[in-house]
């Protein structure tokens, strides 16, 4: 299945950044971008990373072979209630949502009539905006495609191909183990992330001047992630609230362990534990996922 001309709605990091990518990966691609805010859609055109800025769902993604919906997981369904008048018969319609059992069910009823494979790019950072996407943001990372059983394997086939040509390696996976395995990876360390930071702002003990102020290199870590778009978190939560209960059921279980051996002065059980964790660090290095340079390649 060809892909000559690719429709984008959502036009923020993920969304501009695919079409960047497309224009210097794949530029005999036509790419028309959509995005419900005016605003948004000013800036996109003046930004210049797509062929046509439509103005209406439909126009964007009339003769497009394939769609892809870059808005938050929590409005997939209303985005593809508007596309459907303007979609053609053979139109592939993907997704870049974080939880995908939810958004398949959402996009396979709104769509009924046409083929859904969803998929997750794992990649972003905490900037958000169509100026926040760069060409480059899915080299060597990984992009996970969900199909339904039984889904069109020349339209699997169409959009691994499509993300391979971006430069991200592909896995295919069931939706539901997906959201398990994101719960773990992603979603639980942003929503301990929020948490934290959270809690430092409201220490009576602590004034913010001095959060900012004195802030050692975790903190100031988690602060990167706790600065992620709200909106789009709020509904990766709602929306794989059930893998993410589970996992974070888990943390707390694991949480009551150390806090137990901080307090019965358990050394061997605390350098037991950091040790195992450690070595989770030196092999997301060497599987390519991180590098090991110092303070995360910070420039000072």
């Amino acid at each position: 299945m060809a892909i000559e001309r690719v429709a984008i709605v959502g036009l923020g990091l993920i969304g501009s950044s695919i079409a960047r990518a497309i224009g210097e990966r794949l530029p005999a691609v036509t790419v028309t971008g959509h995005d419900a805010s005016d605003a948004v859609r000013a800036a996109a055109h003046e930004l210049g990373f797509c062929d046509t800025i439509a103005d209406d769902p439909v126009a964007a993604v009339t003769d497009a072979d394939l769609v892809i919906l870059a808005v938050p997981v929590g409005r997939m369904a209303d985005a593809a209630a508007a596309i459907a008048p303007g979609l053609k018969a053979d139109a592939i319609i993907s997704d870049v949502g974080s939880s995908k059992a939810g958004v398949a069910n959402a996009l396979a009823a709104a769509l009924p009539d046409h083929v859904v494979i969803p998929a997750h790019p794992v990649a972003g950072t905490e900037n958000s905006g169509p100026a926040a996407g760069f060409s480059t943001l899915f080299e060597g990372r990984w992009c996970i495609v969900t199909p339904a059983a039984g889904a069109s394997e020349d339209a699997v086939t169409a959009v691994t191909s499509f993300w391979q040509a971006l430069g991200a390696r592909v896995e295919l996976m069931d939706a539901a183990h997906h959201d398990m395995v994101l719960a773990v990876t992603s979603h639980l360390p942003h929503l301990i992330a929020y948490t934290i930071v959270g809690t430092a702002s409201e220490l009576e003990e602590v004034t913010e001047s001095e959060v900012i102020k004195y802030s050692a290199g975790g903190f100031r870590d988690f602060t990167r992630i706790a600065a992620s778009d709200p909106v789009m978190w709020r509904d990766v939560f709602l929306a794989n609230r059930d893998a993410v209960l589970a996992t974070l059921q888990r943390f707390n279980e694991d949480l009551t362990v150390l806090q137990q051996a901080i307090r019965r002065g358990d050394g061997a059980k605390l350098e037991d534990w950091f040790t195992r964790t450690r070595a989770i660090r030196r092999s997301i290095i060497e599987q390519g996922q991180d590098d090991a340079a110092p303070d995360f390649g910070r420039k000072h």
